[in-house]
């Protein structure tokens, strides 16, 4: 390269002197200064002091990658906080170096290859007795000199002193006694084998305050951390997938009645005792041996993916729920792994995740009711956006739970089902006043109908024992105004659903809604476009509109009159009895009749002369007792009890009905 010209070095000397200094001032403001020669570091240290962090450099760019990350870990949420918390500390106990460890070599030479549950027994014992001559050995130790005996309950207090505070803090640093540290350095590298693990479940079994219930902890600790990257240092490595099981299995089964034993509860199940075991003086020491079983367990529920096994715990975790109370973080978790399992669409553990919801909101605090509604709520909402014949048992079960969990406390649920309602409402509203293609796909998508569905649940089942009538006159506008957005025939299931919802509110709640007119419109259809060909049953249960090419299909047409019919059978049946029947069926049976008539299809005819064969002969009968009484119709007791005893009684009517559910065509409409 040239030297520069004369106007260029000018130039320089103006313009980039400025330049300069700014560096200058830039890598004098980054530099530290020089450490005394007491304080002096390694060269390691003085780098870093010399180097500027990426935080001081990038702090703009830090944020927005932050903002990213925690956008785009939404969905990871319960496996970041589980790491998260294994982070902050290792999680594994101090050990006691009392415990006998049997490395692979010495097992194999001990045992051999094919050895058998009795050899294995028999050298339990002998560690047993070992074990007993030891403490022999000390206690004469310590009778012939007494001021070891004073050293020792000296040193065994500070450890068990250190211990607690180590173990019972919330807020750890992953610092370790000096005998931990000698033990991990013992025992670091070796992997824990399947002697080992059944020596120290015997121990256990023995003696359940023993030092071996630590180490067992710590075992079931690394081995629900397998596969897991952590920075803590464990001193056990499970690399047998016998051991594994072993482990696993002894501490789920056995940990909680080991627990409950420490604390001197009789039944684990007993509520008031196990509202008070805060406060017994053993669960100082026996707390930091429940977190570590507790937040264990939680790591395997997040990792494992075998049905059967995340079953297992989840089931044997049920019993422990008492001790989470004590721990609201691990609380927090549980509770959210269990939304997530008991969504996930298999039936056994569905239904295990949601016994442990239940007893969450029903034994816990009410605050954590309140968590496990809005979490339910928005797992179902999430999972309900698509609707397949073979999940409607599943959808099914979810609104069950939910109504369940709801309905234990209504006074605090009720303001979460009115808000919700209150939400479906403005929605429709809105789609009402625009009648926009976004605002009406909101409301005909499977996540508002099974919503709507859900509170419909919810009222039926309490609305006899409490006040829900503001409510229930809100979601009956609410269904209605659905019905009446979406005329048509390509809308024929979901205003059948519409309708199926407002019978079983009117059979819950002892309300007449007419439904008559909103059926009707589903018949008025040309049966005589058909085209005649035969197409495989369409099933309305899992259809909110029909495709184009099923609506002139006679296997569509065919559906659409039977569901007609059941529908139209069930709202007959409720008021079968009542005084003013021959009022409410007149104006149907007249529509049945004229539909009747234009039908050309001798399987569309047939059901529909049954059912008005039914009703006159219901009217009839009505009238006949009707023309027998002589009081007002104002009197309102008297008309409750018209006909009393004949509505328990095997009516003509009450047989048709019974047949006509028991040979449903129309399968089931939204799953109920």
């Amino acid at each position: 390269m040239g030297k520069l010209g004369k106007k260029a070095r000018k130039f320089a000397r103006k313009k980039l002197q400025s330049v300069q200094g700014m560096k200058r001032k830039k890598n004098s403001f980054f530099k530290r200064k020089a450490p005394s020669h007491k304080n002096l570091g390694t060269t390691e240290d003085s780098e870093l002091l010399e180097k500027p962090t990426i935080g001081q450099l990038g702090g703009i760019a830090n944020d927005e990658v932050i903002l990213n990350n925690f956008l785009d870990t939404s969905s990871d949420e319960d496996t970041d906080e589980l790491v998260e918390d294994s982070s902050d500390s290792d999680g594994f106990l101090s050990e006691d170096s009392e415990c006998p460890y049997i490395s692979d070599k010495e097992d194999e030479n001990i045992f051999g290859d094919k050895c058998d549950h009795s050899a294995l027994v028999e050298q339990n014992k002998q560690l047993a007795a070992e074990i007993e001559q030891h403490k022999k050995k000390l206690e004469r130790l310590l009778k012939k000199d007494p001021k070891f005996s004073e050293y020792l309950v000296k040193q065994k207090a500070l450890l068990e002193k250190s211990r607690r505070e180590e173990n019972s803090s919330d807020e750890e640093e992953g610092l370790h006694s000096p005998v931990e540290d000698t033990i991990e350095g013992k025992n670091e590298g070796k992997p824990l084998s399947s002697s080992t693990v059944d020596v120290w479940c015997w121990m256990v079994l023995e003696q359940p305050k023993g030092p071996a219930l630590r180490n067992l902890l710590n075992s079931f600790h690394a081995a629900c951390q397998y596969g897991i990257k952590t920075s803590g240092v464990s001193s056990q490595k499970v690399s047998s997938r016998e051991a594994f099981s072993k482990i696993v299995t002894f501490v789920l089964l056995e940990a909680d009645g080991i627990f409950c034993q420490f604390l001197g509860l009789s039944s684990p199940s007993n509520k008031e005792g196990s509202l008070n075991f805060r406060n017994k003086s053993e669960w100082e020491t026996l707390r930091p041996l429940v977190k570590c079983y507790l937040r264990s367990s939680l790591i395997l529920l997040n990792q494992v993916t075998d049905r059967e096994i995340l079953i297992f715990a989840l089931t044997r975790l049920r019993s422990s729920l008492k001790f989470f109370s004590d721990f609201p973080s691990l609380a927090g978790r549980l509770t959210k792994i269990s939304v997530h399992l008991w969504v996930s669409g298999d039936e056994k553990l569905s239904l295990a995740s949601f016994m442990i919801l239940r007893d969450i909101s029903s034994n816990l605090s009410s605050d954590w009711l309140d968590a496990c509604l809005k979490k339910m709520y928005k797992a179902f909402l999430r999972h309900c956006k698509f609707v397949e014949p073979d999940n409607l048992k599943h959808i099914k079960f979810l609104v069950d739970s939910i109504v369940e969990v709801y309905t234990l406390d209504i006074q605090r649920s009720y303001p979460n089902v009115q808000s919700s309602v209150q939400q479906l409402a403005n929605v429709l509203k809105q789609a009402i006043k625009t009648k926009k293609k976004e605002d009406l796909k909101k409301i005909s998508c499977w996540q508002y109908i099974l919503c709507t569905n859900l509170w419909v649940e919810f009222i039926s089942c309490n609305a006899r024992n409490h006040n829900l009538q503001q409510v229930l006159f809100m979601l009956i506008n609410v269904i209605r105004g659905i019905s009446h957005l979406f005329p048509g025939p390509r809308y024929v299931p979901l205003r059948l659903k519409c309708v199926q919802m407002l019978n079983r509110l009117s059979l819950s709640c002892g309300v007449f809604i007419p439904v008559a007119c909103m059926v009707f419109d589903c018949l008025e259809q040309k049966t005589s476009g058909s085209t005649g060909t035969r197409t495989k049953s369409v099933k309305l249960s899992s259809l909110l509109k029909v495709p184009k090419h099923l609506l002139k299909s006679e296997a569509f047409q065919e559906e659409c009159v039977l569901s007609v019919i059941e529908i139209l059978s069930a709202h007959f049946s409720q008021w079968n009895h009542h005084v003013s029947f021959p009022d409410l069926a007149t104006i149907p049976l007249i529509l049945l009749k004229k539909f009747h008539d234009k039908a050309t299809s001798e399987s569309l005819r047939r059901p529909v002369k049954r059912l008005i064969d039914q009703v006159e002969r219901n009217i009839e009968f009505v009238g006949k007792k009707r023309d027998e009484v002589t009081f007002s119709p104002n009197d309102q007791a008297s008309v409750e009890a018209f006909l009393q005893l004949e509505r328990g009684a095997n009516t003509p009517f009450a047989q048709y009905y019974a047949s006509i559910s028991k040979n449903s065509h129309s399968r089931t409409m939204i799953g109920v």
